[in-house]
């Protein structure tokens, strides 16, 4: 199945499978971006700060081959990466430089508790993950500036991509209307069904877009995506330039990690974008 429509690229090289926003493709002289894909695939790395969720070394050894596979795909350097300990938080940072030399940042405690990263930086490689969360990656084509932010309900809730732009606007003088941003696959609210008490905290935090918030029987279904989307056209992105995947997480299954999609939790999707 080809997962490719009018804003992505579904592409398959080396036994890796990844889409690519071709809005972002547009400016492939300066950044390098993925998203993978491939329920085949696990690309969970270990919580260093917790006893929690440990992997074996076999499956700590397998993740690392798995991030090298997409490194070397879309050319870029393995041991570039900076990867954060998300944990559904607001906490956006600014890297400038690798905290490992000759090895990737997974989870060093300078990322605890950090949902997204900026830098404008060349060969730093930030990567997020999710299985049905939202990834953003974004650039700013004038200011060279990239971030790359997981959102998912707590997040959207929290604005985190609100405050991204914000931070970019503070740290480099970013104007949102130079700053594209790409919407990852996710689950979408075909799927997302919520209790009444996740309802009420969207209601109370986003109170004119109630009409994102659908009741079908006992259940309400949100559309996470749409409220980022208009966060992101408040604080001045032009529309031309958030470019939604248009794949919901759920209703592809079978090809993509999902974890209200599946009997149980395969794995993560990584989102890669990385200054040239």
């Amino acid at each position: 199945m080809d997962l490719s429509n009018e804003n992505v690229i579904h592409k398959k090289e080396a036994g890796i499978e990844y889409l690519q926003f071709r809005k972002l493709l547009e400016y492939k002289d300066n950044i390098t971006h993925a998203f993978t894909i491939g329920i085949d695939k696990d690309y969970r790395m270990p919580l260093y700060n917790s006893t929690q969720n440990r992997l074996t070394k076999e499956q700590i050894e397998e993740n690392k081959n798995n991030y090298k596979k997409i490194c070397k795909t879309i050319g870029i350097e393995y041991n570039d990466i900076v990867k954060t300990n998300q944990v559904h938080k607001d906490i956006i940072k600014n890297i400038d430089k690798k905290i490992n030399i000759g090895s990737p940042d997974f989870c060093e405690k300078e990322y605890a508790e950090t949902d997204g990263l900026i830098t404008n930086k060349k060969k730093l490689a930030i990567c997020a993950t999710c299985a049905d969360c939202i990834i953003m990656m974004m650039y700013d084509k004038k200011k060279k500036v990239v971030a790359n932010v997981h959102s998912g309900w707590r997040g959207t809730v929290q604005k985190v991509a609100e405050k991204t732009i914000c931070k970019m606007e503070e740290l480099y003088n970013c104007n949102p209307k130079d700053i594209i941003c790409c919407i990852s696959p996710s689950i979408r609210n075909c799927h997302f069904e919520v209790g009444e008490d996740v309802k009420n905290i969207f209601e109370e935090t986003f109170t004119t877009m109630a009409d994102e918030i659908i009741k079908k029987q006992e259940k309400w279904y949100i559309d996470t995506v749409k409220l980022n989307i208009e966060m992101l056209k408040s604080k001045g992105l032009k529309e031309e330039n958030i470019v939604d995947s248009k794949i919901c997480t759920v209703c592809n299954s079978n090809l993509i990690h999902s974890y209200r999609g599946s009997n149980k939790h395969n794995g993560l999707e990584i989102g890669i974008i990385e200054l040239k």
